[in-house]
């Protein structure tokens, strides 16, 4: 079962209304909160364990439960590739 998506409520959010200079109040009430100092910054440590061309995926709590690996979610998913219809090859004009 999913679980309800960020946004997926049903409910509206209330007009915060503006304020003189044309910002939002709830923008200024988090600008302060939510300032970074990108001085500060540090590159990310696993980026480089990432492969140029891959794709990242969160799994949901339910599916990690079962797929404990990396390995066992790509075994699975080469798996059902292997099954589909592999997309036509495009030709090269020249």
């Amino acid at each position: 079962m999913r679980d309800a998506q960020p946004g997926e409520s049903g409910t509206i959010m209330k007009s915060m209304g503006t304020i003189e200079n044309g910002r939002d109040e709830a923008e200024d009430e988090m600008l302060a909160e939510y300032a970074f100092d990108y001085s500060k910054a540090h590159p990310n440590r696993f980026a480089r364990d990432i492969a140029e061309g891959s794709l990242v995926v969160v799994l949901e709590p339910e599916l990690a439960r079962v797929f404990k690996t990396s390995e066992q979610v790509k075994a699975i998913l080469r798996a059902i590739a292997d099954t589909m219809p592999q997309p036509e090859a495009e030709a090269v004009s020249g």
